[in-house]
């Protein structure tokens, strides 16, 4: 008997939107809640691939066995939608950006509904509705006035053929150039001034929440070393025969006897006054070559480390020696001080700096070694008072005599830099602020929010930085004050990441009416209260720094303005890892790889597709995509169809209970239930296999074991489960049924054959209990008769046991 997926997909999708079955009651407070969150996707143009819904498919089935455990579960879906992308499409094809998102959207959203998640699609947003980026807006203004927006004038990475400032992460290197990740267009630094929003005044914060947080240790190390905390001091170097001191930051504090000469960066504003005559045409032309390189390949360690003298030299502190001042592109402004005191027998790339230009390198760690930087445990030498002592007690020592000088003092660096935070582009929020001609600077009152983007003939970005809105009507570009003082506004837009930054947020504050409530009003209190913090955040690893401390950074300052009531808004973190191309390469339309969902459902169905991504392996792993995994998940759901449905086993199923399932029964409950809690989907398809296997075999199926099943399926293929559980003649959706429980004692009594081994040859085979420990299995095979027989006079070297399945003796 076929399996007639089509009919049955397109019913029971029809039922779900008809009944509202999977609508969240946000404001019942009486059952337990799980709010499931799945990062939300970009509607490109490209459609879905199948990895996108593997994360989804990951959550939804949480949502569906939740709901059936009796929880109020929120698993909501939405529209990253602003951003790069969409415009630089409407520039190439002349397609407005709006119209293009919205038509991505609707096409997206039919991809999803085909699927057959559990989204409460009453709850979608859209960071593009004017609705929506009100409260982006709204968020910014309190940002402002914390004072933690400020505009800034700072060295950005600037593309001229996109026509915007880029983050460090949306450039790559090539040919040792800095070229935009989206069209490899050349990259340059350029000073502009930009909007920047304070996350360094939070840094300490963001590093503490860390600890608190059920995330992978991977992501968690990642944040960490991107906040870049470093316990340290900074020492001052006066310049020889100059009023200027260069300051130093360094953790290494200790090692300040083997500094042989200083870098400072090619930003650093001491530069042109420590650079000489004679080598300023030197220090210009490197500092300029500096400009095109990201800073990822300025600190490469394994590099050669190029760099220019400036003609100045410092005084070393202690020793009064003269250390040659140099310019080198591997020390960053933006870290530190932008200077670092060199020490090369401590430091690789300070030895290899040292190496390229012949500079001394003075040594102060006992080494055999000296074809590399020391890295092992100190052994102090040359360093006079510290000669003696320990890392941990050379460092305070030596903090305390620089300090005594007055020549150091104790600080905490930090690697994290200020969000660049303004884009010239057209497709973002725009900033709701105004310039006066009186040279101040407002925002605008909370009732004249959103400021709706203006359409625009013209939204090509000049080369040179200015923005597309600057082409706006002058009735949305000028404005006019009560007072008759002019003004014009903000024409740089947000970056894509202001609208992700909050979106969980808006998710709980969404009205019937496509409105949101206001964040400060009583439902939004009471909805964030019982709903926050997010039980449970999927999505790439690609967001595991930015994505997820920007929203942290948010969330912390609503949390300070007591407008949220947890400090962090994801309790609970999964990577789902990605699928690959059946040529185990990334999906990429470029690659020519890339398999529609689409296509899949049409061919196998949508429970087909679903069960097969949660069955090739661990959520977390990134795997193959094969079309023979397909069919066989295929044939195992037709053999679920056929067991309810075919004649031939009707007569198997029975009211009466002869108990020969009730082991594999009440095992699959139990396994089932536990492998969902810990996301171990592919064991629990595994387990379902098994008990239709075991129902196959059988002469009779007692129909409860059944109907129960069909529970147990339900999160996996929910659309075969719904049309099967209706064929029984059960009420209501299957979605709304109980979770089915196991009785532990059927898993006791059961009984298992084992092998008994000698050298890796079965001799003997035992019945004996389930799931005895290692201890108890072999206490019962070494005190068999047949056993101690094959054993006498044999020496055993080791004992080796798999519970439920072999024990082998080595012996000789």
């Amino acid at each position: 008997m076929s399996y007639p997926y089509k009919k049955i997909e397109a019913k029971w999708q029809k039922y779900w939107s008809a009944n509202k079955t999977f609508l969240s009651n946000l404001d019942d407070i009486k059952k337990p809640k799980m709010y499931l969150l799945d990062m939300f996707p970009y509607p490109s143009g490209n459609g879905l691939h199948v990895g996108h819904p593997k994360g989804y498919c990951a959550t939804d089935i949480i949502s569906r066995f939740k709901i059936m455990q009796g929880y109020q579960v929120l698993h909501p879906i939405g529209w990253d939608a602003f951003g790069l992308p969409a415009e630089q499409y409407a520039l190439n094809t002349g397609n407005n950006p709006e119209t293009f998102t919205k038509t991505n959207i609707d096409n997206f959203r039919k991809q999803l509904q085909k699927i057959g998640f559990t989204f409460d699609y009453t709850k979608e947003v859209n960071t593009t509705d004017p609705n929506y980026y009100r409260w982006t807006q709204w968020i910014f203004i309190k940002l402002y006035q914390q004072g933690l927006a400020s505009l800034e004038d700072v060295e950005v990475n600037f593309c001229p053929e996109l026509g915007t400032v880029l983050a460090n992460e949306e450039i790559i290197n090539v040919n040792g150039k800095m070229v935009s990740e989206r069209g490899h267009f050349p990259v340059i630094k350029k000073p502009m001034r930009q909007w920047v929003l304070k996350i360094t005044h939070y840094a300490e914060k963001l590093l503490k929440g860390l600890d608190k947080l059920y995330w992978p240790n991977s992501v968690k190390e990642l944040q960490r070393n991107w906040i870049g905390k470093s316990n340290g001091a900074i020492v001052n170097f006066p310049v020889a025969n100059q009023n200027e001191i260069v300051q130093v930051f360094t953790s290494q504090v200790d090692t300040i006897f083997g500094v042989t000469f200083l870098v400072i960066s090619p930003e650093h504003p001491l530069v042109h006054h420590l650079t000489t005559a004679k080598y300023y045409k030197d220090v210009e032309k490197y500092i300029l070559a500096a400009k095109s390189k990201t800073n990822l390949m300025r600190q490469e360690d394994s590099t050669l480390k190029t760099g220019v003298f400036t003609g100045s030299y410092a005084i070393h502190p202690l020793t009064k020696e003269k250390l040659p001042i140099w310019i080198g592109d591997y020390v960053l402004n933006s870290y530190g001080t932008g200077a670092i005191m060199a020490v090369p027998c401590g430091d690789q790339r300070d030895f290899l700096f040292a190496k390229n230009h012949k500079l001394e390198i003075k040594w102060i760690f006992s080494t055999n070694d000296k074809t590399k930087a020391f890295t092992g445990e100190k052994s102090y030498i040359n360093s006079k008072f510290i000669n003696s002592l320990s890392e941990q007690e050379a460092k305070p020592k030596m903090l305390a005599e620089l300090t005594t000088l007055k020549v150091a003092q104790p600080h905490i660096s930090y690697k994290l830099r200020d969000w660049l935070f303004s884009r010239q582009r057209y497709w973002g929020e725009p900033f709701p602020i105004v310039y006066w001609e009186d040279n101040t600077i407002t925002t605008l009152d909370e009732k004249e929010l959103p400021l709706i983007l203006p359409k625009i003939a013209n939204i090509k970005p000049s080369k040179d930085g200015l923005a597309p809105l600057a082409n706006a009507k002058a009735s949305w570009l000028e404005v006019v004050r009560k007072d008759g003082v002019k003004g014009r506004r903000e024409v740089n837009t947000m970056p894509q990441w202001a609208g992700s930054c909050w979106y969980y947020l808006a998710y709980l504050l969404k009205k019937d009416n496509n409105g949101y409530y206001d964040f400060n009003s009583k439902e939004a209190k009471k909805r964030f209260k019982h709903w926050l913090p997010v039980d449970l955040y999927v999505g790439g690893q690609e967001h595991a720094v930015l994505h997820l401390l920007y929203a942290r950074f948010w969330h912390l300052v609503l949390y300070d303005l007591k407008l949220v009531p947890v400090a962090e808004p994801f309790m609970k973190l999964v990577n789902q890892g990605m699928i690959l191309g059946p040529n185990n390469e990334k999906m990429s339309k470029s690659r020519g790889n890339v398999i529609n969902p689409d296509d899949i459902i049409e061919k196998y169905g949508a429970d087909t597709l679903r069960v097969y991504e949660m069955f090739m392996g661990p959520i977390t792993a990134s795997l193959p995509w094969q079309e023979n995994g397909l069919v066989g998940i295929y044939k195992f759901l037709t053999r679920i169809y056929r067991l309810f449905t075919d004649e031939q086993y009707q007569t198997k199923i029975s009211q009466e209970n002869n108990h020969t399932l009730d082991y594999i029964y009440h095992q699959t409950v139990a396994k089932v239930t536990k492998d969902i809690e810990n996301l171990d989907f592919n064991t629990a398809i595994a387990q379902l296999m098994i008990f239709i296997n075991h129902c196959y075999k059988s002469s009779t199926i007692y129909q409860d074991y059944l109907v129960n099943f069909l529970k147990l399926l339900n999160p996996f293929a929910p659309h075969l489960s719904e049309e099967l559980w209706s064929l029984l003649n059960q009420k209501d959706s299957i979605s709304h049924a109980e979770w089915p429980k196991y009785d532990k004692k059927f898993l006791i009594n059961e009984k298992v054959t084992i092998a008994i081994q000698i050298n890796g040859k079965t001799r003997v085979t035992l019945e004996i209990n389930n799931n005895l420990s290692q201890k108890e299995t072999l206490e019962l095979v070494e005190d068999n008769p047949r056993v101690q027989e094959y054993l006498k006079k044999k020496t055993i070297i080791k004992k080796i046991c798999i519970v439920n399945k072999i024990v082998n003796f080595v012996v000789k």
